[in-house]
């Protein structure tokens, strides 16, 4: 295979081969070949596209680029969850246990924090003492004993799509669907389920912040999950202002907990709901979503969830009391309060600005200080909201003192009109049919 050839053919709008691409991520991963001739093909993609089966081809070859967990020594259908990132999105930490309670075995690889995002694994390891880089053993002896698992991904799984993305971070394809679909397919894929629920955000705080990219991103998962024998759902769901009210790492546990309680913020709780409704239903325990979402109603009102999270918590090694007592999560030593400056209604959060701030609080990993598990954002006004000058729109916190910047730059993330626009929160939902 040369290169040349390959580069030439996608920059001529023609087809690559499954052999050429192969080759070309093969090689690349090897240093065989040069990140200049990676890059030039990227670019090719990224005006010129790629067909399904070329995307598939290219997430096969990323995902058996490194190490692929095999599951298939745990009984049943098992189904996995991928969010493509928010603000306050706290979703896995409630429908893991939440589906793992219904009888449907999870064994989720997660991430940490990219960029305004937050990561899973951050938000657990705020529990003291979780422990979430487990092997694979570790993984599989878990969830036949307890139903669910959650672990950081390793640097060997889908190596290749870490020096690509890495690359495209560097050239400006990173805005490509069907590169996109397969960096996070191949992840997918390599974590070893049998079936997939993606949900994809839109909107201010999402990476895709066009309804219609979004939904283009959803259908290629979709479509490219189903030529690699996988069954998958997209659910497009709303990230024009943060999920419910907590933003940051154990703040946020702490808002899983009470929405696994049967209470807590009814955006979380429906977004919830809308994710563990087709994760039962591609995992055999029902026979439709609708019934999925009334058994996932059940699950959470019954406790039953709830008693699963804890479950999960002291079998990773964590304070399992904290879901009885979440003051043990790790408490700030300095809070700010943001207040408002004229009367008014909310019309519009900058949700990916308050992303950001939130993690220069620390809760994120854009500073060299590490991750502040304390640090965070309470909301307490949303979209909507009637606020009169003085009322209190959030409250930040952190472990180090908060320069009063932080507070202009939180109050500047409020619009604040005489009307606003209701917010659909979820927008559709793509399945194989």
């Amino acid at each position: 295979m040369l290169p040349y050839e390959v580069i030439r053919k996608k920059l001529d709008g023609e087809g690559n081969s499954e052999e050429e691409i192969g080759a070309l991520v093969n090689g690349f991963l090897r240093g065989e070949v040069a990140p200049e001739q990676m890059a030039a093909w990227l670019a090719a993609v990224y005006v010129r596209g790629l067909s399904d089966e070329e995307t598939w081809w290219l997430t096969k070859a990323m995902a058996e680029s490194g190490r692929m967990l095999d599951l298939s020594a745990i009984d049943g259908i098992k189904v996995d969850k991928h969010s493509t990132g928010g603000v306050g999105d706290k979703v896995s930490l409630i429908v893991v246990p939440l589906v793992a309670a219904a009888g449907v075995p999870v064994a989720k690889l997660t991430g940490r924090a990219l960029g305004h995002t937050g990561g899973t694994a951050d938000k657990l390891e705020s529990i003291p003492r979780m422990r979430l880089d487990l092997s694979e053993a570790e993984v599989i002896g878990q969830v036949q004993r307890i139903g669910c698992a959650i672990a950081v991904a390793t640097e060997d799984i889908a190596p290749a799509d870490k020096k690509i993305y890495a690359l495209r971070d560097k050239t400006a394809t990173i805005a490509s669907i069907p590169l996109i679909v397969s960096s996070i397919l191949s992840k997918k894929l390599a974590g070893g389920a049998d079936a997939f629920v993606f949900d994809v955000k839109f909107g201010d705080g999402a990476f895709m912040r066009r309804l219609e990219d979004a939904k283009a991103l959803a259908e290629g998962l979709v479509r490219t999950a189903k030529l690699a024998g996988k069954r998958a759902v997209a659910v497009l769901s709303s990230m024009e202002q943060p999920l419910g009210f907590a933003i940051g790492n154990a703040v946020e546990v702490a808002e899983a907990i009470t929405v696994l309680r049967g209470e807590g913020p009814s955006d979380v709780r429906e977004v919830c709901l809308t994710v563990a409704a087709h994760m039962l239903w591609l995992g055999g325990a029902v026979s439709d979503p609708p019934k999925g979402r009334q058994k996932a109603q059940e699950l959470l009102d019954s406790g039953a969830a709830l008693e699963k999270f804890r479950q999960l918590i002291a079998a990773q090694g964590g304070d399992e009391r904290v879901v009885d007592e979440p003051q043990r999560l790790p408490q700030p030593n300095h809070r700010a309060e943001v207040r408002a400056e004229q009367d008014g209604i909310i019309t519009q959060i900058a949700t990916r600005r308050l992303g950001l701030l939130t993690a220069r609080l620390g809760a994120g990993r854009l500073g060299a200080e590490g991750v502040d598990a304390a640090a965070g954002m309470l909301l307490h006004k949303k979209v909507g909201d009637f606020v009169q000058a003085g009322e209190v729109l959030a409250t930040l916190q952190s472990s180090r003192p908060i320069d009063e910047s932080f507070v202009v730059e939180a109050r500047e993330c409020f619009a604040l009109g005489t009307k606003a626009s209701p917010i659909t929160l979820i927008a559709g939902v793509v399945s194989e049919g």
